[in-house]
């Protein structure tokens, strides 16, 4: 297979701290970065959300439960049966 450099530039702090954290996990920056590469050509984007929420603690908390379909309640077939679970909390 063909090779090709990539040159970038990163903050040196960030530099370390990615490179240590390889090194800690047994690969190295190169291989991290390949992995990311390859992971956003299978799944044809980004493999992480983005997004510029500024969600309080409670709501993430909300948000991810409701995710997991923790505290889910419903659905109802009529507003009586909607009515009696509200009354039940």
């Amino acid at each position: 297979m063909a090779q090709s450099n990539i040159s970038i530039r990163v903050d040196k702090n960030l530099k370390e701290q990615f490179d240590k954290i390889c090194d800690e996990l047994g690969f190295t920056m190169t291989t991290a970065i390949n992995m990311f590469l390859r992971k956003v050509v299978r799944e044809r984007g980004i493999p992480f959300a983005l997004s510029l929420n500024d969600y309080n603690e409670e709501t993430r908390k909300v948000i991810e439960q409701t995710e997991q379909g923790k505290g889910l309640v419903g659905p109802f077939n009529n507003m009586e049966d909607l009515k009696k679970s509200l009354e039940e909390d």
